[in-house]
């Protein structure tokens, strides 16, 4: 599972992109990343944290639209720029998922 990273105003965040089968579609999750075990060399310095926002993308049918689901135990702040960041990496998901469709054809989905 891939994820990518930003620092902001002191804080990581990480996006997550996995495929959720339950949902048929892939999921791409905002957390905010937890420091990785001190290892000296390692190029992974972050790990994604338990998510608090979960977009998920369909992507065996283009008429389901991307929903996106807010999970918080307790009240949290996400900075505008990591949510426009988020946002951008939603889009970009759905654009690939739209992609993918076209260019399997209709048939792909009966």
């Amino acid at each position: 599972m891939p994820w990518e990273l930003r620092e902001h105003a002191g804080r990581h965040y990480a996006v997550l992109f996995h495929y959720a089968l339950p949902d048929d579609a892939w999921a791409v999750e905002l957390s905010e990343a937890r420091p990785a075990p001190a290892n000296p060399g390692a190029a992974v310095t972050h790990f994604p944290g338990p998510a608090c926002l979960v977009a998920l993308v369909p992507d065996e049918d283009p008429n389901l639209e991307p929903t996106v689901r807010v999970y918080s135990p307790d009240e949290r702040v996400v900075p505008y720029e990591i949510m426009r960041w988020f946002m951008e990496q939603v889009a970009d998901q759905v654009e690939r998922c739209r992609i993918a469709f076209e260019q399997a054809g209709p048939e792909a989905v009966e």
